[in-house]
């Protein structure tokens, strides 16, 4: 094979393709494979809801976030609307 190889920008050389080649070859636990996509926002598929907020209301959004813990804004408005209707 010729021709620079990179992954992520750092060089990939022969023996790093002949060991991932070994492994694939060895077969993989699919269970131990991490799992790929965005995770459950419930108990099934979730819908995108779309919605407008003034910028006084984002950023008390993202300050009570952020003094929550919560990693997002996204999440902090699922605990928003779980709160307010009673869901789990």
């Amino acid at each position: 094979m010729s021709g620079e190889r990179k992954v992520r920008g750092k060089d990939v050389d022969d023996g790093q393709i002949q060991a991932w080649a070994d492994e694939a070859e060895a077969g993989y636990d699919v269970k131990s494979l991490r799992r790929r996509g965005r995770p459950a926002a419930g108990d099934g598929p979730g819908v995108v809801v779309t919605v407008r907020l003034d910028a006084p209301t984002l950023a008390a959004l993202t300050e009570r976030a952020e003094a929550e813990g919560l990693p997002n804004r996204t999440e902090a408005i699922r605990a928003a609307v779980r709160a307010w209707t009673h869901v789990a």
